[in-house]
C-alpha cells in the first residue's frame, strides 16, 4: 500500500492520485522453496508515489540487488517540469 513519497528524504504522504507522480515498476521478488537451499525468483509489479515536489526534479528506477532508488532528472526536464 502507498502511505507516503517513494524519496526516502521526503516525508510527504500519499494522499490523492492527482498530486505528484505515480509509477507501476517491475521488482524481482525472492522466494524460498520449502525443503530446498535453493531461492526463486520472480517478477512483481508493484506501485511506487512521487509527491508532486520530488517529481519534479526525480524519477524512479529499479536497480537489480538493490531495489528501487530515485534518479535526478536532467536540469532542462525538471525546469519544464516545474513549468507544468
Amino acid at each position: 500500500m502507498l502511505s507516503k513519497c517513494a524519496n526516502p528524504g521526503c516525508p510527504a504522504p500519499f494522499l490523492y492520485l492527482h498530486e505528484g507522480r505515480l509509477f507501476r515498476l517491475e521488482t524481482d521478488a525472492q522466494h524460498h522453496v520449502a525443503g530446498e537451499a535453493m531461492k526463486k525468483f520472480s517478477r512483481r509489479t508493484e506501485l511506487f508515489w512521487l509527491c508532486s515536489e520530488c517529481a519534479a526534479k526525480l524519477t524512479l528506477s529499479y536497480e537489480k540487488g538493490v531495489g528501487i532508488v530515485t534518479v535526478s532528472l536532467p536540469e532542462t526536464q525538471s525546469y519544464a517540469a516545474a513549468a507544468s
